[in-house]
């Protein structure tokens, strides 16, 4: 990967999307294209300052105004992208010039705001996790699926060259039979105290959902249900570690199996001062590792992959997802965009391992 794949490698990532962007698009067109304009709504998320510069780089996107209940908060977003200040939510709803949303506030807050979103008929990026939980996260999926909307989330993964070519080789059969996978999603931002002040909420599992685990765990998971698909059940030890943020949980892992009789495991948390290998396939036919961002292939019938050294013939990396999200709704390719169905499916997952740790046994998903 061109990043490694943490939470400071994601607030980089997002930035350097935005500069690239600025600085590197070269337009074929000489006239100016359409605009499409854009709310933010919820401004609390630790990729906003990311997603304002790839907002600001786009000559295609204005953004409208910034609505956040916290009113501090909005005021210093909206003058970060020369908007206005939304006094209410349903000002944005109301607004007809207003297509697309960008919902990046706790995650507690995202069921009100997506389905007042998708009522009215508005597209949305909503920020990872969907809800807070698999029921919440379904509704959501439905309301967006029923208002036939474009929409996506954050799951930044899904960009990265070594993992698109992983999943071109799984889909083309180039594994055989696939008996394993395995992903690791890990820093040190608890050991950093990264959360003790602006990301404060992130570390409160009431408002968030979940913690360090699930955090950055929903990432690796995404990735190993988009490879593996659909879970049969889960087993998980997640638990606190320093104490840092109280009984916020800073580290897990969890077994997984798929429905397909795939065994799949995750690892996740914040308290890892190093995490070398990110993603692992094995099958009858090959087998992949993404170590310290290099891809390792080593396939029968490939020509080349001895997995000796690092495999370079890849794909080109895809755009930031909000790129991608802004793109569809511009009415251009709508490509690598996840489903509200693979979003809710996520955090139906992550649910079950957060209450088979607490429960100390097996957890049927769903």
């Amino acid at each position: 990967m061109h990043h490694e794949t943490t939470r400071r490698g994601f607030i980089q990532a997002s930035a350097l999307a935005g500069a690239a962007t600025l600085v590197g698009a070269a337009r074929a067109a000489e006239e100016k294209p359409a605009t499409i304009t854009v709310a933010l709504v919820g401004a609390a998320h630790i990729h906003v300052p990311g997603f304002i510069g790839i907002l600001k780089s786009r000559d295609d996107v204005k953004v409208k105004c910034v609505y956040d209940h916290d009113a501090a908060r909005a005021a210093q977003r909206a003058n970060d992208l020369s908007a206005s200040v939304a006094k209410t939510a349903q000002e944005i709803w109301d607004d007809p010039e207003i297509k697309a949303v960008v919902i990046c506030s706790e995650t507690n807050r995202h069921l009100d705001l997506v389905l007042a979103a998708a009522k009215a008929s508005k597209h949305i990026f909503a920020e990872k996790p969907l809800g807070i939980t698999g029921k919440e996260s379904s509704e959501m999926a439905d309301a967006i699926d029923k208002a036939k909307v474009f929409f996506t989330t954050g799951y930044m993964s899904r960009t990265f060259p070594q993992i698109l070519f992983i999943k071109e080789q799984v889909d083309k059969g180039a594994f055989g039979k696939i008996t394993r996978v395995r992903g690791s999603m890990c820093h040190d931002g608890s050991l950093g105290r990264w959360f003790d002040t602006d990301w404060r909420w992130m570390a409160d599992p009431k408002v968030a959902g979940v913690g360090g685990f699930g955090d950055l765990g929903t990432h690796s998971l995404d990735i190993l249900m988009w490879l593996a698909g659909d879970v049969d059940s889960v087993a998980a030890d997640i638990k606190v570690v320093t104490g840092n943020y109280g009984d916020c949980d800073e580290s897990g892992e969890a077994l997984i199996r798929f429905r397909n009789g795939i065994t799949g495991t995750l690892a996740a948390g914040w308290v890892d001062l190093a995490n070398p290998v990110t993603l692992m396939v094995s099958g009858t036919e090959a087998h992949a590792a993404i170590i310290n961002d290099q891809l390792y292939f080593r396939a029968k019938k490939v020509e080349g992959a001895d997995g000796r050294t690092p495999w370079k013939k890849l794909p080109a990396r895809l755009p930031h997802p909000l790129e991608m999200f802004l793109n569809a709704v511009a009415g251009k390719e709508p490509r690598a965009l996840v489903t509200p169905r693979e979003a809710a499916a996520r955090v139906a997952v992550m649910e079950a391992m957060y209450q088979a740790s607490k429960q100390k046994k097996w957890v049927t998903v769903g």
